[in-house]
């Protein structure tokens, strides 16, 4: 059963089949460090191996596109996590361990866009359903940033001997 340690850090057993395809489960205890980004697998919890002892594994959270529940041969309870160009097999306790499992990593890995103020989304909805009715136009570029859409306003420069000012200073 995943729980949460006093670092706020989703940690359990699972059961993980290190080499794909290998069909292979071995017991690892898991730590999904959502402030670190990553999630982490040493050959039993920490506290009970000796201090300094590395994890066996890792898999930054950001590698993550997808989280699901999968099935595998003799493997009851299987999800699997695509990363990059590797699919990772685990296997949990139990349906509900399942369940947590696959949605404490599908949590840490979402990318969330943060709603705009209600007052922005109507301006912004007014100045783009009807332009004519727009006293003033602003350019901007578009930029993801940390999977966060960022518009920055690009300054246009009409005047010519203002542009050499802005240049040269």
């Amino acid at each position: 059963m995943p729980y949460l340690d006093r670092q706020n850090r989703t940690c359990g057993f699972l059961d993980i089949e290190e080499n794909e395809n290998s069909d292979k489960f071995y017991r690892r205890y898991f730590i999904l460090d959502t402030h670190e980004n990553f999630l982490l697998w040493y050959m039993d919890n920490p506290q009970n191996l000796p201090p300094g002892t590395k994890f066996v594994g890792s898999l930054r959270l950001s590698y993550i596109s997808k989280v699901s529940n999968s099935t595998k041969p003799k493997a009851e309870f299987c999800f699997v996590i695509n990363a990059l160009s590797r699919r990772y097999f685990l296997q949990a306790n139990d349906a509900m361990d399942l369940k947590e499992w696959v949605i404490a990593l599908n949590n840490a890995t979402k990318i969330t866009v943060p709603k705009a103020s209600p007052v922005t989304q109507s301006s912004d909805a007014t100045n783009v359903s009807n332009p004519s009715q727009s006293t003033s136009r602003q350019a901007y570029k578009t930029e993801i940033v940390g999977g966060v859409v960022v518009h920055t306003p690009v300054q246009q420069v009409t005047d010519l001997y203002a542009f050499f000012i802005h240049l040269f200073n």
